[in-house]
């Protein structure tokens, strides 16, 4: 049975204290909580926070020998070399990352990513050992003229179109509609699960039905404290992507409450 996976994308915030002020509250909120705890202890939740770069190996400090994973927000699509100003994937495992954010909405819509470049980005970030969470969605323009499935069968298939089924293994889905991101307006739990259940038959068209059964898909738009039980209870929801509220231990801890409950 697939478990819950809670993580924080921390953006372009925090300076050095508050991050590690932030990640020694959240650690310590953890400890505190015995369901939490518990959750992490026997693999029914997993957590992990993606700092901004610069702060990194210093929240790897602050969250050493505790259940919470380490991420960062992106990397780029080549190994070590002539890339002024770009972070290589061997890079980010060898500070303490174990995992790595790509396709994010706001790399795709902001930045101009492409489905070619997030694809060249995996295939690094996998190769470097990395786990990767992977981020689709559509735009409130796209959802209004009910585009909503096509575009995510269409990041599915430019993101893992021809990869073997064991990319899998160290993917995990996080489905982001761009039109609830910071908006105010936010998915209803039967708008996610639709949107996630397409994207495990997306999943199993391509790769079987064992494998998309056994995929972690989060939720990544505006999940709160206050929405995180209805959200999380949805039978292909298996988490979230939590933006604004892992700034806070205190809204983002309640999440983590409620994946376990």
């Amino acid at each position: 049975m697939r478990g819950k996976f809670v993580a924080g994308n921390w953006k372009m915030n925090t300076d050095l204290a508050s991050g590690l002020a932030l990640a020694k509250s959240l650690v310590g909120g953890i400890a505190a909580d015995g369901a939490i705890s518990a959750g992490l202890a026997s693999g029914k939740l997993r957590t992990a926070v993606c700092p901004p770069f610069p702060y990194i190996s210093a929240i790897a400090e602050a969250i050493k020998g505790s259940k919470v994973e380490l991420g960062a927000q992106n990397c780029y699509m080549e190994k070590p070399g002539a890339f002024t100003g770009e972070v290589a994937a061997a890079m980010l495992k060898d500070i303490g990352c174990g995992l790595v954010i790509l396709g994010h909405s706001e790399r795709r819509h902001k930045m101009g990513e492409t489905d070619s470049q997030i694809k060249a980005k995996l295939l690094v970030a996998q190769g470097a050992g990395l786990e990767v969470i992977l981020c689709l969605g559509e735009t409130l323009t796209e959802r209004q003229a009910e585009k909503t499935f096509a575009v995510l069968a269409g990041q599915i298939v430019g993101a893992l179109g021809g990869l073997p089924v064991e990319a899998l293994d160290k993917l995990v889905i996080a489905y982001e509609p761009v039109w609830a991101i910071g908006t105010g307006v936010n998915a209803t739990p039967g708008q996610a699960q639709e949107a996630h259940a397409f994207i495990r038959s997306e999943l199993a068209k391509h790769f079987g039905k064992a494998a998309a059964d056994k995929m972690i898909i989060q939720y990544g738009g505006s999940l709160t404290a206050e929405n995180a039980n209805e959200i999380l209870s949805q039978p292909d929801v298996d988490g979230g992507l939590v933006g604004g509220a892992s700034l806070d231990a205190k809204k983002f801890l309640p999440i983590l409450q409620a994946a376990v409950a």
